[in-house]
């Protein structure tokens, strides 16, 4: 009987011990060896109360009543036991226990209980905000919606299903296949269009449900803010300019558009110089933004609290430019001020100083700037009182100033003087990776100046933009901008047909002539185009559906259509 009795207690899930009428232990399985961290073999024979200080079986032996559902803490762990007396011809001749580990049980429903509140003041948050918020689980099951989406759509109980039984034209079961966030999507339910967003919610990894949220409740409540913030950005531009008249750098080098490689390196040394107290030059082509530069730097150093001053060399007339630069009293020359008038380098004292289109200044007021350099010190025209400066001195040129000097045009002493740190702004041609970054941020600063609405660029027109020699650089690209958005049709997108023809003349695809229908024709082109945005944007259908100026149902559309539903399949 013994061989039976010691493999069916140890199959027993539950620890088990039993003692003797004398408290002694007579029995125990492996469960609870493992359990209590004990060894058989040490233990029998042994007072329970050796092993288990506190035990009741003790007591159950003398009452011979059994006592079920007691709690008990061993080794950190939390148990539920059961006792008995074990009974044999009539007398007690012990007692036996059962431990149920009950600790991950307790730490699971403490958890649990955690959670039911987050839930709560989660739900109480979304509620109070009046949101409209729902959450679904990896098989696109409903597990929370918030109060207020319940009672626009009517339903009471949403958790337990489907989420496309319950809202209309969702997408987040799609989500819940591609993984890729979806953010100010047009979603029309109950005739009402409005803007969405939704997002995966993944774990280690794996999407484990996902999240949808109304934004706008009526597209028009976006369009409103849209005008409003439109209109935020047109007074932020008049305070900007009115700030530009106060002598301030306006631009900073968040401003400075591009993460090539040649405009990184440009920047990183442009940002090294701006801590120091020399004097920069900066050269490059025409409308590469020097001025920009300059601004930044002004910003970036330690005299960003003074004055901004800023002089085009080339735009006064010589026989100006020295009162414009030095000042004049009283009295120094026909038509002067009364009282006199402080010249530029005054004006800048403390900050800096910005000589633009330096190669364009004559040679001999370039004697009398040279002094200014080396003295740190100015005298009004027509005055004897010398005024001690401190100005940082930023040129910038679009002309070689090394081959001036070898002509005899601009002095040398003079260029060694400014040409302390030189800074050269590499040509839009040299750095075309920005050029799809720069066409995004002059279409936004171009459409609110102009006050018309632009949805995008589509990719055929980068594509042409990134192709062009640009000799006008960024100007000549905002130029560029700015006709194209003047033309445009009612769909808003900025297409290859609203370019000047010098960018569009060398891109144009040319189609023979064939015995094909005008439809056919224009079939073949329309798929040729999808599969090339398609490629142009890593398969990402979104991207490719906004660069053709389609929705994305229009492009799955016409996928279907064209049975390139296997083209260029990846999302994000």
């Amino acid at each position: 009987m013994e061989k039976y009795f010691y493999p069916l207690i140890n199959n027993i899930v539950d620890a088990l011990v039993a003692i003797d009428k004398d408290g002694n232990v007579l029995v125990m399985n492996q469960r609870a060896e493992k359990l209590l961290d004990l060894k058989k073999e040490h233990m029998i024979g042994k007072h329970i109360h050796n092993i288990i200080p506190h035990c009741r079986l003790p007591i159950i032996v003398k009452t011979g009543e059994e006592e079920r559902n007691r709690y008990i803490c061993i080794n950190k762990r939390q148990y539920k036991i059961s006792m008995m007396p074990m009974v044999l011809d009539g007398k007690i001749e012990g007692a036996m226990a059962l431990f149920h580990d009950i600790t991950n049980y307790k730490k699971m429903s403490k958890e649990m209980d955690q959670d039911k509140v987050y839930i709560e003041i989660l739900n109480t948050i979304l509620d109070t905000a009046n949101e409209w918020v729902t959450v679904v689980d990896e098989e696109g099951i409903i597990t929370m919606m918030s109060k207020a989406y319940k009672e626009f759509l009517n339903i009471s109980d949403p958790e337990g299903r489907h989420v496309a039984q319950v809202i209309e034209n969702t997408r987040l079961h799609v989500v819940l296949e591609t993984g890729v966030m979806e953010i100010g999507e047009i979603q029309e339910i109950k005739n009402k269009r409005m803007i969405s967003m939704r997002m995966p919610i993944k774990k280690n990894g794996k999407i484990i449900g996902a999240v949808g949220k109304v934004m706008f409740k009526d597209i028009r409540d976006f369009q409103m803010l849209g005008k409003k913030i439109s209109k935020l950005e047109k007074e932020l531009a008049y305070y900007k300019s009115e700030l530009d008249k106060e002598r301030t750098a306006k631009y900073s080098f968040q401003d400075l558009v591009g993460d090539s490689d040649n405009m990184g390196l440009v920047k990183d040394m442009a940002m090294k110089v701006a801590k120091t107290s020399s004097n920069i030059l900066i050269t490059g082509e025409s409308g590469t933004g020097k001025e920009l530069f300059a601004h930044s730097i002004h910003n970036a150093s330690n005299r960003y609290l003074g004055p901004f001053v800023k002089i085009n060399c080339a735009a006064i007339p010589a026989e100006l430019l020295e009162s414009e630069l030095f000042g004049y009293e009283e009295g120094a020359f026909t038509g002067a001020k009364k009282g006199g008038k402080p010249g530029k380098f005054e004006l800048a004292n403390g900050g800096s100083i910005l000589l633009d289109e330096i190669g364009d200044m004559p040679l001999t007021m370039q004697a009398k700037l040279l002094r200014v350099l080396q003295e740190k010190e100015v005298e009004r025209l027509g005055g004897n009182v010398i005024r001690k400066i401190d100005v940082r001195i930023i040129s910038s040129t679009n002309k070689d100033l090394e081959a001036l000097v070898k002509k005899g045009e601009f002095r040398q002493d003079l260029f060694y003087r400014l040409n302390v740190m030189a800074i050269k702004i590499p040509p839009l041609r040299e750095r075309k990776e920005d050029i799809e970054a720069l066409a995004n941020e002059l279409k936004m600063k171009l459409s609110n100046r102009l006050d018309i609405y632009v949805e995008g660029i589509s990719q055929r027109a980068i594509e042409i933009l990134k192709k062009y020699d640009w000799r006008g650089n960024v100007r000549e690209l905002e130029n560029v901008i700015e006709r194209a958005i003047n033309l445009l049709d009612s769909d808003l997108i900025i297409k290859s047909e609203h370019l000047p023809k010098r960018l569009t003349k060398n891109n144009q695809k040319i189609y023979p002539i064939e015995n094909k229908p005008l439809k056919e024709r224009v079939e073949e082109m329309e798929k040729e185009l999808i599969i090339a945005s398609l490629k142009a944007n890593s398969g990402n259908k979104y991207q490719a559906a906004k660069a053709l100026g389609i929705s994305r149902v229009g492009l799955y559309k016409k996928l279907k259509r064209y049975g390139l539903e296997g083209v260029y399949t990846k999302e994000g």
